[in-house]
């Protein structure tokens, strides 16, 4: 039975159009001939298919058990009449390949054939995709926004491929325009009935992450080391730095020359401060330097609490010590995993004739 060059032409066009290779288009329409062929004929038929692409030729056999007398004419053939059909050297509990060529078949065929092929198609399309970016998750992804409206964002990575952007996973203050091209954070892949799911997001610490590493040389050669990040997103982060050279600066590196790399980030984030400070294996000074930009006086570890210190700004400074509606103070507690508690600390004075002669006076 031929399909027609017309077909293979098609199918050529379409693994060339959707990334697929030959294997799978074969597969799929054998699948489907096979479902195409048994509802045709009936029964509970052991069926196979065979499509040479190039040619369009299509060989479909039944395969039988040889036996003395048939119990299931679906699945058995007896001798008398397998030897009929030119198998001369076959013996009884042999199976033998009987091929088929039905009258009428082909229209049928294509008639039913053609949903199931779409739906494998879509099937191995799918399984690409899902391929695609399973492998990804954590990656940095480019995408454009394509709708947004009734509290729905979808993102389209590539041409056939979507994303969605849930509402947890936006940045409050962004505005996502149809046509917009933007940056994401792989969060998840998973397969599911309809395909796959891929959900990106904005408000990720790993979206800040991989900004960095793809701005920063330093982070890519692995001279300096990202010890953790905390984002509240759209408004402010910290990252905590490391150098694995004495001899690299790790905030000026990040920061870069006039703040143009970490300026580039920030555009990047909708204006999002970013503070890059210093990584400490003494937890004192990694409070202290969390805290910044607020110049810190003192630092006092709290005996009774666990991972607890009483940090000690002067009052010019403990406005910015804590930050905006406590932004400041929340992320360092965050980043530093210590529960940080800001005093102001009032400034010594000298001591008066009053004070010094005060038990006399009295």
């Amino acid at each position: 039975m031929q399909l027609g060059r017309d077909f293979v032409r098609a199918l050529k066009q379409l693994t060339a159009e959707r990334g697929l290779t030959s294997e799978v288009i074969a597969s799929s329409l054998e699948a489907a001939l096979i479902s195409a062929y048994k509802k045709y004929q009936g029964g509970d038929r052991n069926v196979e298919v065979h499509i040479d692409l190039e040619s369009g030729n299509v060989s479909i056999y039944e395969v039988r058990l040889v036996v003395d007398e048939v119990d299931n004419p679906d699945a058995q053939i007896s001798l008398i009449d397998v030897q009929k059909l030119g198998f001369t050297d076959v013996e009884v509990n042999e199976y033998v390949r009987i091929e088929k060529n039905p009258e009428n078949f082909g229209r049928i065929a294509a008639q039913t054939a053609r949903q199931v092929i779409i739906q494998k198609l879509k099937d191995a399309e799918r399984q690409i995709i899902f391929e695609e970016f399973s492998g990804r998750v954590g990656d940095l992804v480019n995408g454009i926004i394509f709708k947004s409206e009734n509290d729905q964002v979808l993102v389209r990575l590539n041409d056939r491929t979507e994303a969605i952007l849930p509402k947890e996973e936006r940045v409050i203050n962004e505005k996502y325009t149809p046509g917009e091209r933007l940056k994401f954070y792989l969060l998840d892949v998973r397969q599911t009935t309809r395909g796959p799911r891929i959900v990106v997001s904005r408000t990720h610490p790993g979206l800040l992450r991989k900004l960095l590493e793809l701005e920063v040389p330093e982070i890519q050669e692995g001279i300096i080391e990202i010890k953790s990040i905390v984002r509240e997103a759209g408004t402010r982060a910290k990252v905590a730095v490391q150098t694995l050279d004495i001899n690299v600066d790790p905030v000026g590196a990040c920061v870069g020359n006039n703040g143009a790399r970490i300026k580039s980030i920030s555009q990047e984030l909708s204006g999002e401060k970013i503070d890059v400070i210093i990584w400490s294996s003494d937890p004192l000074i990694f409070v202290r330097n969390s805290l910044s930009p607020a110049k810190i006086v003192k630092i006092e570890p709290i005996l009774e609490q666990d991972k607890a210190v009483t940090v000690y700004a002067r009052p010019d400074q403990l406005s910015l010590a804590i930050g905006k509606a406590g932004q400041n103070v929340r992320l360092a507690a965050r980043l530093t995993s210590w529960k940080i508690d800001i005093k102001a600390l009032e400034p010594e004075r000298m001591p008066t004739l009053q004070d010094i002669f005060q038990d006399i006076i009295e």
